[in-house]
């Protein structure tokens, strides 16, 4: 049955070990930093467990990753891999090319990725099929959307762990309506939430809103960037619209993603979104100025996934630009909604938030700050040996 772990001291960690667990965490995107970070700590303090970070590049920015390097306290990567940018199909491939050189020199008894992202499948795969166990972090989220790339990476990933960490309860029915074993499935909690919990009082110090010349929760947060609200004229048009409508109730701050910057510009955009004396344009945040805004604002309108389960944790009402969510308990249990992709239900949904009338939610179970200790607490049971199966 699940295995669900409420103290991160298990029957695992006591088993007797002839040498430290070998755990290759990977991380290729900004988010994923958040999700190791935590990982890597629980992993120094357990004398069973020899962690080592392998930064695939899939994103890199020098100036962010530094900063989310430094400000999460984050080893540097063992290995940087280099990969860049590119279509889904060269870009996975590319990793796996690079990733297979690197277990060629650095053997691995486990191989641990975290979230959604291409490095994630592409790890995966490479690992498995040199039969590496995976231990798959955030397994079982299902938006139902496989026109998502991040869909399709969840539930090929899902299929190849040996062991799959889960943040909520609905994960375990998805995995076991898809075959997954229910003794490969591990209830832990949510290590973005271990990342949040450790820097929330160093965030509440930054000047973010005095930069800016903010007042607390008088102002809405704001991030856009799945490719289905920028890539194409119309969508990206909607997505405008949407920040329009939701700017005519109150101040909007805008940490530009890349590639929203990017194909913004590309349909003419961009400059209508900065003439916009109500939308704050910004360069993308670091982790602990982001964390500040969003933990003081009136709002947070997004479609990123984490943060639907940040505010959830912060207490702040979420308004998801989306149809589905693959994180359905910041809905049932949290402050997030769907709003879909008509504006107008951006409009009612904030005028119901700044009438007062908005859901308050309360804190998931196990999203209390020690999934990564049951993590590596589960690990460190294993048998040492490369390629060795926990039976």
């Amino acid at each position: 049955m699940l295995s669900t772990l409420t103290d991160a001291t298990t029957e695992h960690s006591m088993a007797p070990r002839s040498m430290p667990l070998s755990l290759v965490c990977v991380a290729g995107a900004r988010p994923n930093f958040m999700k190791v970070a935590p990982i890597l700590e629980a992993a120094k303090r357990h004398p069973a467990v020899r962690a080592v970070l392998v930064h695939t590049g899939q994103h890199y920015d020098e100036k962010m990753s530094a900063l989310f390097f430094d400000e999460l306290g984050l080893q540097q990567p063992n290995a940087y891999l280099g990969v860049g940018s590119d279509t889904h199909g060269r870009q996975t491939a590319r990793i796996m090319e690079a990733f297979d050189g690197y277990l060629d020199s650095s053997p691995a008894d486990v191989v641990l990725v975290v979230g959604d992202v291409n490095s994630t499948i592409a790890c995966a795969l490479v690992a498995v099929k040199r039969l590496v166990p995976v231990a798959h972090v955030e397994a079982g989220l299902r938006s139902g959307d496989r026109t998502m790339p991040e869909e399709i990476n969840r539930l090929l990933t899902d299929q190849i762990a040996e062991y799959l960490f889960i943040t909520e309860r609905s994960a375990e029915k998805n995995l076991v309506r898809e075959g997954v074993a229910p003794h490969k499935i591990h209830f832990v909690g949510n290590v973005m939430i271990d990342t949040l919990l450790r820097h929330r009082d160093l965030a509440a110090t930054r000047p973010i809103l005095t930069q800016l010349g903010l007042a607390p929760r008088a102002y809405a947060a704001c991030t856009l960037h799945r490719p289905s609200n920028v890539d194409v004229m119309s969508a990206a048009e909607n997505t405008v619209r949407a920040l329009e409508t939701l700017a005519k109730r109150l101040p909007v701050v805008l940490p530009l993603h890349p590639r929203t910057r990017a194909r913004l510009e590309h349909f003419g955009l961009l400059e209508r979104v900065r003439s916009n004396s109500s939308i704050l344009l910004q360069e993308p945040l670091g982790y602990l100025d982001f964390l500040a805004l969003m933990a003081q604002a009136a709002l947070v309108l997004t479609d990123s996934g984490g943060i639907q389960e940040e505010t959830t944790v912060l207490g702040v009402p979420c308004l998801t630009f989306r149809e589905n969510t693959e994180r359905p308990v910041t809905i049932t249990e949290g402050t997030n909604q769907l709003v879909g992709l008509d504006p107008a239900r951006i409009a009612d949904a904030t005028d119901e938030i700044l009438a007062g009338r908005c859901l308050t939610g309360r804190v998931p179970e196990l999203w209390d700050g020690l999934a990564s200790e049951r993590i590596v607490a589960v690990l460190a049971g294993r048998p040492s040996g490369s390629g060795a199966v926990r039976q």
